[in-house]
């Protein structure tokens, strides 16, 4: 089951097939209500570096600095998500949270 700040390889490629060419980390950030419900998922992807942008929060993963990238959501289908690889630490989690709240506020 797909949880809210679970970070999946997910295969990003124009047509999935077995052989993944476009595959890389993402934070599973639609909630759980609809995790648990539909067979597919919010996800923003993880990149290398930040840039210090203000739509970037800052994440460790795999023992290297990394951002998660909050302007480039995009939804797909569960059958996507290659492997689960970890979970968002607590504190990221309410900056995640506060991030997504302020970029869809009136």
């Amino acid at each position: 089951m797909v949880n809210r700040f679970d970070i999946y390889l997910v295969n990003l490629d124009e047509v999935s097939s077995s052989q993944a060419k476009n595959t890389r980390p993402c934070v599973v950030v639609s909630p759980d209500e609809m995790n648990h419900n539909v067979p597919h998922s919010i996800i923003a992807p993880i990149s290398l570096s930040s840039g210090g942008y203000p739509t970037h929060v800052s994440i460790e993963l795999l023992g290297k600095q990394r951002a998660v990238i909050l302007d480039q959501l995009r939804t797909v289908d569960n059958f996507r998500l290659v492997k689960k690889i970890g979970e968002v630490e607590i504190p990221v989690r309410k900056e995640i949270g506060d991030k997504l709240c302020e970029l869809f506020a009136d």
